[in-house]
């Protein structure tokens, strides 16, 4: 008998979808992906239309520039369960060409409609204030209404809104600026350098920003057991993130002096207040890991040293780097796999507290797959 109403044999777990899932599957990525390029093809086409080519590939270069470094960023504060690849992928990339698409049509087109019945400044300001916040925030908060609504087994709480706001968001900014830094190099002098440092250096993280408060709308619905909660907070998440955005433009057509008060009043609070929440979802996520495994280290599976260590950052962060300089880059990549492992486990465990896995046979199959990839890492870990 086991914890999932049951007596099972334990398997190899291993997932053979069928052939038609599969085929169906790949039918859909392949859709999906001929479907991203066209529209980034097309969102290309149109900033470029009005650029020229050598300051359009001036632009492109300074925007991809600092963006390695940024997704690094965001990827580190996500330590414990890291996403999988293919999921921050999509998010990135949906931003990249799905949002952008949606965000410059839809724009452009209430720009000229409203230009046309009352003049270019009030086409511009409806498109930069009223339209844009709604549009992009909603188009960029697609993707992670997606991910919440298909992938609930990956989509856990605040601090995985966070990362795939953030993904989304740094997706979408990176094209948003492809058309802002082409502008200023076609203008010359020093509007590039003093655009680059605006955007780039300032205010970098401006759309994640706003796009995370969609992701926590969405994680505290997850991790919530309230069904106002979970009804509400997607939602007002969603709202939340249209209003910051609707400041945040309304502040830059006001002039230097209101831009820098949204900033500094407005903004960095803000910015602050989801550094505190990121560190209080890591600290959930440490208590989970605490509570899931602890079951785990009194039979043997983990040392006391090495439960403690699983069970913080700064635990983890230690263990890996004596991998690495103890046993070199494949000693580190099995410590950092055996990390991850145990946070998968700990996290399908608390999936199933909380009744989001309802077969308990495959409940139980995937539990003895952790479990095994566990036993294997650990004896190639060695004291280590």
């Amino acid at each position: 008998m086991n914890n999932y109403g049951g007596a099972y044999p334990p398997p190899a777990y291993v997932l053979r979808p069928r052939a038609n899932s599969e085929a169906i599957k790949w039918t859909l990525i392949t859709t999906g992906i001929v479907f991203a390029l066209l529209a980034g093809f097309l969102t290309l086409h149109v900033i470029g239309y009005a650029t020229e080519p050598a300051a359009l590939m001036i632009g492109i270069l300074f925007a991809m520039l600092p963006v390695p470094i940024y997704i690094l960023l965001i990827l580190w504060i996500d330590r414990f369960e890291s996403e999988p690849l293919w999921m921050l992928a999509t998010a990135f990339f949906w931003g990249v060409t799905f949002a952008a698409f949606i965000a410059i049509v839809i724009n452009s087109l209430a720009d000229k409609l409203i230009s046309q019945s009352y003049g270019p400044y009030t086409g511009r300001f409806y498109a930069l204030v009223v339209s844009a916040p709604i549009v992009e925030e909603f188009s960029k908060g697609i993707v992670l209404f997606a991910l919440f609504f298909w992938k609930k087994d990956e989509f856990d709480g605040i601090l995985d809104g966070i990362v795939y706001a953030g993904m989304v968001g740094l997706g979408f900014a990176m094209i948003e600026n492809f058309k802002y830094y082409g502008d200023a190099a076609m203008i010359g002098g020093d509007r590039l350098t003093g655009l680059f440092i605006l955007r780039g250096a300032i205010s970098p993280f401006a759309h994640p920003l706003f796009t995370s408060m969609t992701g926590i709308g969405l994680g505290w619905a997850c991790q919530s057991h309230s069904k106002t909660i979970k009804a509400i907070m997607p939602v007002l998440g969603l709202l939340t993130a249209m209003l910051l955005h609707f400041f945040w433009n309304r502040s830059a057509l006001s002039g230097a002096g209101t831009f820098f008060i949204v900033y500094g009043f407005v903004m960095v609070p803000i910015f602050v207040g989801a550094i505190i929440a990121i560190f209080f979802a890591l600290r959930r996520e440490g208590r989970i890991v605490s509570y899931h495994l602890w079951h785990d280290c009194q039979r043997g599976l983990f040392t006391t040293e090495e439960y403690y260590r699983l069970c913080s950052v700064r635990g983890r962060m230690g263990a890996s780097f004596k991998a690495l300089t103890s046993g070199g880059f494949q000693l580190w990549r099995a410590r950092m796999r055996f990390n991850q492992m145990a946070s998968e486990l700990a996290f399908h465990r608390s999936r199933v507290h909380r009744g989001m896995l309802t077969d308990p046979g495959t409940a139980y199959e995937r539990e003895m797959a952790y479990l095994q990839h566990l036993s294997e890492l650990r004896r190639r870990l060695g004291p280590f």
